[in-house]
């Protein structure tokens, strides 16, 4: 029974592996786009509930340490992260706000906030989406199958299409690696340009 049960959990991944490589497109863009927000002085902001706050400090503690190869720091926040004040907000102003009045705190026009739900329908995620749009943020979404309210409520989103919760957060962890990859990619691209402008012969035009 046990061989059976690992055999069908294994089997859910590698049927919905095919339509994520697919959507994953998606995680080469938001790399690209980190790696031109963050250097400048921008912040990515990061949420989720229960497993998928699990997933989001994953993606922050990349950034702000490293993924593979030694790099400059970059400032990303989960959101959850705080207890003292997600606990303080819950409290006050309710469940649904936690996420919100943090964003409105923290988040500048041309931040990022990305959001993590395997059911794409959590409110305090909704209400944070909301938020990010009104101070002029992105939004993306990391999310379980299409449609769902997150993902018709962010700029972008990647909607994992798995039947169980598990495998989409599988998949999930496999996104977060791949937008870590593609930002450390574009930072040393944008780092070895200038030395490549720097070792050209006179004269010779790289553009």
């Amino acid at each position: 029974m046990k061989l059976i049960a690992r055999s069908r959990h294994c089997d859910d991944l590698a049927r919905a592996l095919p339509a994520f490589r697919t959507a994953a497109s998606a995680t080469e863009r938001w790399g690209a786009a980190l790696a031109r927000v963050l250097p400048v002085g921008g912040r990515l902001l990061v949420a989720g509930n229960g497993g998928s706050a699990a997933q989001a400090q994953h993606l922050t503690a990349e950034l702000v340490g490293r993924y593979r190869e030694d790099r400059p720091a970059y400032s990303a926040l989960a959101l959850h992260a705080d207890t003292s004040t997600t606990t303080a907000i819950a409290n006050d102003y309710g469940v649904q706000e936690v996420f919100a009045r943090q964003t409105l705190a923290h988040g500048r026009p041309g931040d990022v906030l990305m959001l993590l739900s395997t059911s794409g329908a959590s409110a305090n995620l909704l209400s944070a989406a909301t938020a990010a749009t009104r101070v002029g943020m992105s939004v993306w979404a990391l999310t379980g199958p299409a449609p769902n309210p997150l993902a018709d409520g962010s700029h972008e989103a990647l909607c994992v299409e798995a039947d169980t919760s598990a495998t989409v957060q599988e998949l999930h962890l496999v996104a977060v690696h791949m937008i870590c990859e593609a930002f450390d990619r574009e930072i040393a691209a944008a780092a070895a340009a200038p030395e490549a402008h720097r070792a050209a012969p006179a004269g010779e035009d790289l553009a």
